[in-house]
């Protein structure tokens, strides 16, 4: 909260050396030297000879004075006391008493309307000096017994009213003006004690909610003083809501109520009795208007259309049947107020559970939000920014966030369930529902808020929320805060800068905690499901689709036992976690794992504030560990990147080029070239979790994902070489190798279609650097490429990334690496068509750029024959593939669902485009692409293949990738077989993107459907 300290005095005593009278006078705050030389000297606090205070005790007065809200106005107020009061008296009062002193002066400078009061009751004033009764703070029943005995009535009234029984005085102008200047001495003491600092904001507001309920029981007492001899006996209660209700009350404020009747007897009339009440309710409104304040009876049931008065039965069937969610929410600060107190109790016995009950309702949150948004689009936009309750960043953003906290939470957490926002705030920071600092910063907001309002209201004792749009009036209202001007300027822009600051906060975390997703989640949660026997709960373990019920019960007690804040916040979690576990294949799978990164990270700060504070967060943590096992291993080797979900922007792969650089620099950080390569490795493992995760959440479809893929490969493969030139170089003791060397991708890293479980396929090229012998550079090559293999093969933490080289010349038989007069000697000589067919999608990927180019133009003339692949070579490419469809599946694989061997799966359709390019890529040069839609696109373009057969295949080969990764997100290991039933059919379902409770037999069949279309083309187009 600001620091609302009192200003330093900046009066002198005597003798002080000024310029002038006026210069000292104004150096008290005052303004109107002239007019305040003269009321001091008639006080006689002021020496108009040597313009200074008389003695020290006038100093003293005059600094008092200086420190109020007004200075001016608490003069020229105090000099109408004394006037009223007697000079001689309270002067030597206010000279003498320093605490009558700071509390006349303060009331003086702070509230006209108060002046007002005390001149109207030139004694009142005693009731402010030490010892007096304003040093003592009163209770309810205190309040209550001296505003019943100031209209005549005892305390304790009467338990029922009508048949001439009352015994207070009746509401006659005398008694009105005696409960009146009652009502406004009490305000007197307590606005002392406020604008002194006695009393916080808090105890401030709950002693107004009391004053209002003494003055309604006064008011009731009287109006049962004036009903007519013969009227039915009824018992009344009078049910206090809203502020009042919460014990937050204002200085002026509606009170807001309902009431609540019954016949005196069990069997009495009860149309009779209401007739009574309705009189009783109607007249105690008038009196209470006359008094103090308006009392609004307004949020009764069918509001301003329903009866003023319902009983008991009524008020119940009403909210059973008709109540709305706001209506609920209003019921949140109900409690007995005045009249009967056994039938308020009653009343409040039978609305609390319906207030919990109504929160189970479908739509609960949405209800509020949407009611929030309401309230804002009715303010009018000129009073917004100075609107301290409506308007965004105001008083109404605590409550609504803090109440829609309290029905959704307090179904089950009693705790949660006061009146009062601070308490309940209070107790949404200890129930782990709200971070500590989001909580205290909202409190402090609130408090800060709320002091404005009194402030406000307290100076001339009028209903009102909105700031003053005069520099006068906010002059007036930063004084009376005790602001001091600093480095941002004068009083008002002191003030001005701190409200702006408080209403940013609070609109941030307004929209933080009132747009929680976790809210929306636990929301959906039944209550009943929240508060369950173990027996019940093991058996809602089944029921949400637990396998092992009882050891999911384990995990469960041991993440939520005990009375740490970590427990807490779990129980505050776990609710709405446990239907998104419920939600994904395999909930076991997930729960484990869950506890096990809450095991691991649970005494980590930020961990479980995450989880809370950004709801997003825990339900698609949940959603992904109950879909894959891939993500679970990734999250606990690295369960830091967690902070990935709450933003969907850092979930978005990054670019080539970002990757390349940030692992370049991840390696430049260590000399030894294990702990290089490990973080290269580790830096993987953090794109393979942001890849995976946005794959399973929807954010990113298949092409992006291989794309995506191969560029992390891509960037590891260029840091990996960099360190492995470096370490070979350190071992032979140069600074320079006697070759360059480049790295070639070949099968899908080469096409930029990499998989979750997919090995790098590469080939090394190397050339001697000038001068040196040709098997110094061989033989410095080859140590690089098995460094390199050796560095990424070292056993971590982290998915492996295979290095397999067997696609270049003479396969596992042949150097690790050739030189490029090497390949072209061997590619001229003895390469095979399979190896033309291979270099179909080699790609350049790390190492000397203008040897690579230098490579592919080796390359191109084997992979893109003149003249296009002759009859023999053709015949030898179907031969090749029949080979591989009968030998190459694994022994009890299925072919129908055999993600790449398969029947129009993925090798039918890459072998068919790739013989489309080896015939026509010479004279079609789109073909001459490694990535296989693309050279689809391209064939379909020269009319090599019609449309519908290319979207044929292009379906099959999507759907058969996307199975392909989905299958290893789920098992956490790579498989090409489709799943044949269970969960980890149910698992690759969802993983593909088919929405929960998808049938995944329905699915299999899409699956067979569209592989059998693109064998059909496979037959025409490759066997044709």
């Amino acid at each position: 909260m600001a620091d609302l300290r009192r200003r330093a005095p900046t009066g002198r005593g005597p003798g002080a050396r000024t310029t002038s009278g006026s210069g000292r006078l104004a150096r008290y705050g005052l303004r109107e030297v002239d007019r305040a030389a003269r009321l001091l000297t008639g006080l006689g606090l002021w020496d108009p000879d040597t313009q200074t205070p008389v003695d020290d005790p006038a100093a003293s007065v005059l600094s008092a004075l200086s420190q109020v809200g007004d200075p001016d106005l608490a003069l020229v107020s105090l000099d109408r006391v004394a006037d009223a009061a007697g000079r001689e008296p309270l002067v030597a009062a206010v000279r003498e008493d320093r605490h009558l002193r700071d509390r006349l002066l303060g009331v003086l400078g702070a509230s006209a309307a108060l002046v007002d009061d005390l001149v109207a009751n030139p004694d009142t004033w005693r009731d402010l000096c030490t010892g007096g009764p304003v040093e003592d703070l009163p209770c309810c029943e205190d309040l209550q017994a001296e505003l019943l005995a100031a209209v005549g009535a005892p305390a304790g009234g009467e338990p029922t009213w009508g048949s001439g029984g009352a015994r207070a005085r009746g509401a006659g102008p005398d008694v009105v003006a005696d409960l009146r200047a009652a009502y406004r001495r009490r305000l007197l003491l307590l606005a002392a004690r406020d604008v002194t600092g006695v009393q916080d904001v808090e105890s401030v507001a709950a002693e107004l909610a009391d004053l209002a309920g003494a003055t309604i029981a006064a008011a009731l007492a009287m109006a049962a003083a004036d009903l007519p001899p013969d009227a039915v006996p009824a018992r009344l209660a009078v049910i206090g809501l809203g502020k009042c209700g919460g014990r937050e009350l204002n200085y002026v404020s509606d009170v807001d109520v309902l009431y609540v009747a019954e016949p005196a007897t069990p069997d009495g009339d009860v149309p009779a009795a209401l007739r009574t009440a309705t009189t009783l309710a109607t007249h105690l409104m008038r009196i209470c208007h006359t008094v103090a304040w308006p009392v609004d009876a307004a949020l009764r049931p069918e509001g301003k259309d329903g009866p003023l008065v319902r009983t008991l039965a009524s008020h119940e069937a009403y909210y059973v049947r008709w109540a709305r969610t706001w209506e609920f929410q209003a019921l949140l600060k109900a409690r007995p107020l005045a009249g009967d107190r056994e039938l308020g109790d009653a009343w409040c016995a039978m609305a609390e559970p319906l207030v919990w009950k109504a929160a189970d309702r479908e739509g609960v949150v949405a209800d509020v939000q949407a009611m929030r948004r309401r309230v804002e689009a009715s303010l009018p936009a000129r009073e917004a920014d100075r609107q301290l309750k409506l308007g965004p960043g105001g008083l109404r953003d605590i409550e609504f966030a803090v109440q829609l906290l309290q029905l959704v939470h307090g179904r089950t957490d009693e705790t949660l369930r006061s009146g009062s926002t601070l308490t309940a705030l209070r107790a949404l920071i200890d129930g782990g529902y709200i971070g500590r600092r989001d909580g205290d910063s909202l409190a402090d907001s609130y408090r800060f808020l709320r002091t404005v309002e009194h402030r406000l209201q307290l100076q001339r004792l009028r209903r009102t929320h909105t700031l003053p749009a005069d520099e006068a009036g906010l002059r007036w209202l930063a004084q009376a805060l005790d602001f001091r001007p600093d480095s941002r300027g004068d009083v008002v822009a002191v003030f001005t800068a701190e409200r702006a600051r408080y209403a940013r906060e609070v609109r941030r975390l307004h929209e933080k905690l009132f747009y929680r997703p976790l809210l929306e989640a636990v929301a959906r949660v039944p209550s009943e499901a929240l508060r369950l026997t173990p027996e019940q709960a093991t058996a809602r373990m089944g029921i949400l689709g637990f396998a092992d019920p009882a050891g999911a019960l384990r995990h469960l007690e041991a993440l939520t036992g005990g009375v740490s804040r970590r427990a807490a916040i779990q129980r505050t979690l776990l609710p709405a976690m446990l239907q998104a576990f419920s939600d994904a294949p395999d909930p076991d799978a997930g729960l484990l794992a869950y506890r096990q990164v809450s095991d691991m990270l649970g005494r980590t700060p930020w961990y479980l504030r995450l989880l809370r504070d950004e709801g997003l967060v825990a339900v698609r943590m949940a959603q992904l560990l109950g879909t894959s096992r891939y993500v679970a291993d990734l999250l606990g080797r690295d369960p830091e990147a967690l902070q990935l979900l709450a933003d969907d922007a850092e979930l978005m792969p990054r670019s080539a080029e970002a990757l390349r650089q940030s692992l370049r620099t991840a390696v430049g950080r260590y000399g030894e070239p294990v702990a290089a390569v490990a973080a290269a490795r580790a830096l993987r493992r953090r794109e393979l979790l942001r890849i995976a995760s946005a794959d399973l959440l929807g954010l990113i479809d298949g092409d992006a994902v291989g794309q995506a893929l191969s560029d992390v490969a891509d960037a590891v493969l260029d840091a990996a070489l960099a360190v492995a030139q470096r370490s070979v170089a350190a071992a032979r003791g140069v600074t320079e190798l006697p070759m360059r060397i480049a790295i070639l991708a070949m099968g899908r890293l080469g096409g930029q279609e990499v998989g979750y479980g997919s090995d790098a396929d590469v080939m090394f090229v190397h050339e001697a650097l000038e001068g040196a012998a040709e098997s110094d550079a061989a033989a410095a090559a080859s140590a690089v490429a098995e460094e390199l293999r050796r560095l990424l093969s070292v056993p971590a933490p982290d998915p492996p990334l295979g290095i397999d080289a067997s696609l270049r010349p003479e396969g596992r038989q042949g150097p690790l690496s050739r030189s490029l007069g090497s390949f072209r000697a061997y590619y001229r000589r003895w390469s095979s068509v399979w190896e033309a067919q291979a270099l179909l999608r080699a790609r350049v990927v790390a190492g000397d750029e203008d040897l690579a180019r230098r490579f592919t133009a080796v390359a191109d003339p084997v992979r893109y024959p003149e003249g296009g692949l002759p009859v023999s070579g053709v015949v030898e490419i179907r031969r090749i593939k029949a080979r591989v469809d009968n030998e190459r599946l694994p022994r009890g694989a299925d072919p129908a669902t055999h993600t790449k061997l398969g029947r129009g799966g993925l090798a039918d359709v890459e072998w068919t485009v790739q013989l489309l390019q080896l015939r026509h890529a010479h004279e079609v040069p789109a073909l001459r692409t490694p990535r296989t839609l693309e050279a689809l696109r391209a064939a379909v373009d020269a009319e090599l293949v019609t449309e519908p057969d290319a979207a044929a295949l292009a379906a099959a080969w999507r759907l058969a990738t996307r199975v392909r990764n989905a299958t290893m997100l789920v098992r956490g290991r790579p498989s090409d077989q489709l799943p044949r039933h269970g969960r980890e059919l149910v698992g690759v379902t969802r993983a593909v993107g088919r929405p929960a409770g998808a049938d995944p037999g329905e699915f299999v069949d899409d699956y067979l459907r569209t592989m059998r279309r693109a064998r059909q083309v496979v037959e025409r187009v490759f066997y044709a």
